[in-house]
C-alpha cells in the first residue's frame, strides 16, 4: 500500500504549515455553514411564513449531502482531494452568493431557492470529505500522532459550531439574514483560496494505488472504472467488523441527537417555560465544555486506551442529556449535564477519527470515508420526523425518557461487542509511516468523521 506526496515522510522536515492550512480552511468554511445554519431558516419564515418550507429548505440541503458525499469517494481518490475541496468551496461561493444577490433582484422564487441550496449542499458533501482526507497527510508533515490531528480538527469544528451560530444569530438581528448568506459565500471562497494557494505544492495530490496486499480487497484503482473503485470502498468496509459496528452505532446516535436538538429540545423549552434562550444557553454549555475536552484530547488521547474513553464518553455524552430534561431539573444542573456531556464529546472524533485512519489503505481512503460518513448521516435528515411523530404521539417526556433509552442501549451493547477489542490493537497500523514505505498517510474528523454528540 503506498500514496503519493511531494515530500516523503522520511526525508521531510517538520512542517506545520499543512496542518494549519487544512485546519484554517476547514475552520472558515464551517463557521460560515454554521452562521447560514441561522440565517437561511429565518430568511426562508421571514419571507415565506411557512414552517414546512423552512423544513423542505433544510430537507432541500441535507439529503444532497448525504447521497453526493457516498458517491464521490472515487473522485477524491482519482483526483486528489485538494482539488476537490477547493473547486467544490468555489462552486459552493458562487451558489451562496447568488441568493442574496437574487434576492435583492426580486429574481428568486422558492423553487430556484430550492435549487441553489441543493447545489450548496451537494458541493458541500465531497468539500467537507476532502478537507478531512487531507488532515493525516497534514499530520505526518507536522509529524504529530493521528489522535493529536483529529483532536485539533475536532477543536476546529467544535468552535465553528460555537462561534457560528453566535456571530448568525447576531448578524441577523442587527443587519437581516441576507447578511448572514453573503458571509456564508465569502467564508466558502476564503477557504477555497486557503487550499487552493495556502498549501504547500504535491501536498493533496491522488492516491495512487499498487497492487493489493495479502489479505487487502482489490483497490480498484488507476485501471478500474467508477463504479468498480466503489464497490472496492464497499468490499473494504463490509470486511471491517470494528469499522462497520462504529457506523451503524454512530447512524443511530445522529438520528437520535438530530430528534433531540430539532424538536426535543425546542419543545422542552416551551412546556417548561425557560424560553428560547435556554436553547442557546444549554447549546453554549455543551460547546465551550467540547471544546475543552477535544483540546485535552489533542493532547493526550494518544496515550489513553481508546476503547474505555470511546465508551466513557459516549456514556456521558448521550443518554444523560434526554433525561435531565424528562426530570424537570433546574436550570443549573442542566447545565451542568449539558457541560459534563460536551467535555466527554470532545474526546470521540480524535479517537474515531484515528481508528479509520489506521485501518484503511491510503488509496482507499476517500472512497471508504465518504460511505462510512453518509451511512452514519443517513438518519440526520429523518432525525426530527421521528421526534415529531414520537411527541405528537406520546407526549415530550416519554419522548424523552425513550431517546435516553436508546441512546444508552445503542452505545452499550455496541461497545461490548467483541471487535471493539480491536480499538486498541491497531495503533500505528496500517497508517503508520513505517508500513506506507515511509509516504504520508492520508486520513481525516470530524467533521468529517461520522458526527458525534455536540460535533458537526
Amino acid at each position: 500500500m503506498t500514496g503519493t506526496t511531494a515530500v516523503p515522510a522520511d526525508r521531510a522536515g517538520r512542517s506545520l504549515r499543512p496542518l494549519v492550512g487544512v485546519l484554517a480552511a476547514t475552520a472558515v468554511s464551517l463557521t460560515g455553514t454554521r452562521v447560514s445554519a441561522i440565517a437561511l431558516p429565518w430568511f426562508v419564515l421571514a419571507t415565506t411564513g411557512s414552517a414546512t418550507m423552512t423544513g423542505l429548505v433544510a430537507f432541500a440541503e441535507m439529503t444532497p449531502y448525504v447521497l453526493v458525499k457516498a458517491l464521490t469517494g472515487p473522485l477524491v481518490d482519482r483526483l486528489g482531494p485538494r482539488v476537490v475541496s477547493w473547486t467544490t468551496d468555489a462552486v459552493s461561493a458562487v451558489a451562496a452568493g447568488l441568493v442574496p444577490l437574487l434576492h435583492a433582484q426580486g429574481l428568486l422564487p422558492f423553487w430556484l431557492l430550492l435549487a441553489m441550496v441543493a447545489v450548496i449542499g451537494a458541493m458541500r458533501g465531497p468539500g467537507d470529505l476532502a478537507k478531512s482526507v487531507m488532515v493525516p497527510e497534514a499530520a505526518d508533515y507536522a509529524r504529530v500522532p493521528l489522535e493529536r490531528a483529529t483532536g485539533l480538527s475536532g477543536v476546529t469544528e467544535r468552535l465553528a459550531s460555537t462561534i457560528g451560530p453566535a456571530v448568525g444569530g447576531g448578524l441577523v438581528a442587527l443587519v437581516g439574514p441576507l447578511s448572514g448568506l453573503a458571509l456564508n459565500a465569502a467564508t466558502f471562497a476564503l477557504g477555497s483560496l486557503i487550499i487552493a494557494f495556502a498549501l504547500p505544492r504535491g501536498m493533496g495530490r491522488t492516491a495512487v494505488p499498487t497492487a493489493p496486499g495479502e489479505g487487502e480487497p482489490d483497490s480498484g484503482g488507476e485501471q478500474g472504472g467508477y463504479w468498480r473503485m466503489l464497490g472496492a470502498g464497499f468490499g473494504f468496509l463490509r470486511a471491517e467488523p470494528l469499522l462497520l459496528t462504529v457506523i451503524v452505532m454512530v447512524g443511530i446516535t445522529n438520528l437520535l441527537d438530530a430528534g433531540f436538538s430539532t424538536v426535543l429540545v425546542p419543545v422542552w423549552a416551551r412546556e417548561s417555560g425557560n424560553g428560547p434562550g435556554a436553547i442557546g444557553l444549554i447549546g453554549s454549555a455543551m460547546g465551550v465544555a467540547a471544546v475543552v475536552g477535544s483540546l485535552i484530547a489533542a493532547a493526550v488521547a494518544h496515550r489513553l486506551p481508546r476503547r474505555t474513553v470511546f465508551l466513557v464518553g459516549f456514556l456521558v455524552a448521550g443518554a444523560p442529556r434526554f433525561l435531565v430534561l424528562a426530570s424537570g431539573a433546574p436550570m443549573g444542573v442542566v447545565l451542568t449535564v449539558f457541560a459534563i456531556g460536551g467535555f466527554g464529546s470532545g474526546f470521540l472524533n480524535p479517537i474515531l477519527g484515528a481508528v479509520l485512519f489506521e485501518r484503511v489503505p491510503r488509496h482507499l481512503l476517500g472512497r471508504v470515508h465518504a460511505l462510512s460518513d453518509s451511512l452514519a448521516w443517513a438518519g440526520i435528515p429523518l432525525g426530527g420526523l421521528v421526534a415529531g411523530a414520537v411527541v405528537a404521539m406520546t407526549g415530550l417526556i416519554p419522548a424523552l425518557v425513550a431517546g435516553g433509552a436508546a441512546y444508552f442501549v445503542t452505545t452499550t451493547v455496541a461497545g461490548l461487542r467483541r471487535e471493539w477489542r480491536e480499538m486498541d490493537g491497531q495503533r500505528g497500523g496500517k497508517g503508520t509511516v513505517a508500513e506506507s514505505d515511509a509516504e504520508p498517510v492520508a486520513a481525516a474528523q470530524g467533521a468529517a468523521v461520522p458526527a458525534v454528540p455536540g460535533g458537526s
